[in-house]
């Protein structure tokens, strides 16, 4: 089911799809591939382009918080995609470990619906500006190990996200987009519990495999090239999502050399 999902090309398919995660599951026999996917289901549009192409527009003109929102838009569209992966990918974990991320699914689909249902109100559709893959080239990086997907994914680019959006939702604030507020701080909040997800179950991983999670985690960020974005670390949204101070100061530091 999490593989139908992450296969739909259609938006509303996928987001069907999530809720089916939800519904009764049904017994089979069958045993499942695990194949690569260098791309999961998405629509033609938007079309996708380096970070670097992307054009910067004003917030302050409706055009230029479309596009803001937009790229929000495709970030959570990522982010569903990313949750139904990180269930079809990954045989053997805990019972709860798949339940973590359908629910994540679920509320990464609400996400998105809110945003292309904002949107749409500003008179744009989801697919009307070009966007970036970077989420998901790190997904299939990580992709042959669980450990390192929840290093690098929840931990590094989502966690991202507690960070910039405060100053986002500022700016959409300022602009006189109350809606887009509201949307933003409901995000955050359900932000909050993915990273700390993300942050349990490598944890997880470290405790089966007898490793030490910090010193874990600098291999990981070797071995697979990550870059840690730059920037200020929103601290108390990071704590609430389970990083310890250790691991704070190591990302900081790691950060500014």
């Amino acid at each position: 089911m999490a593989y139908r999902a992450l296969m739909a090309t259609s938006p509303s398919q996928k987001l069907a799809h999530v809720i089916e995660l939800f519904d009764e599951p049904v017994a089979s026999d069958e045993v499942m591939q695990i194949r690569r996917i260098p791309v999961p289901g998405r629509p033609d549009r938007p079309v996708l382009v380096a970070p670097d192409a992307l054009t910067l527009r004003a917030i302050a003109t409706e055009a230029g918080r479309a596009a803001l929102l937009h790229a929000i838009a495709h970030i959570e569209f990522n982010a569903i995609n990313l949750a139904l992966d990180a269930i079809y990918r990954f045989p053997g974990m805990p019972e709860a470990y798949y339940a973590d991320w359908a629910q994540v699914a679920r509320e990464e689909a609400l996400h998105f619906s809110l945003l292309r249902d904002h949107l749409q109100t500003l008179g744009y559709a989801y697919g009307d500006f070009p966007a970036h893959n970077g989420l998901w080239d790190m997904a299939v990086k990580t992709d042959d190990d669980v450990m390192a997907r929840m290093a690098l994914v929840p931990r590094i680019l989502e966690a991202r996200g507690l960070d910039v959006t405060p100053g986002i939702r500022e700016k959409l604030k300022q602009s006189g987009d109350l809606r887009a507020c509201e949307i933003l701080d409901v995000i955050l909040q359900d932000e909050i519990g993915h990273v700390q997800i993300g942050n349990r179950w490598f944890h997880w991983c470290c405790a089966e495999r007898g490793l030490e999670p910090v010193a874990t985690f600098v291999r990981l960020l070797r071995d697979y090239d990550a870059v840690l974005p730059r920037g200020r670390l929103n601290y108390s949204a990071r704590r609430a999502a389970g990083f310890s101070d250790e691991e704070l100061a190591l990302i900081e530091s790691i950060k500014l050399s």
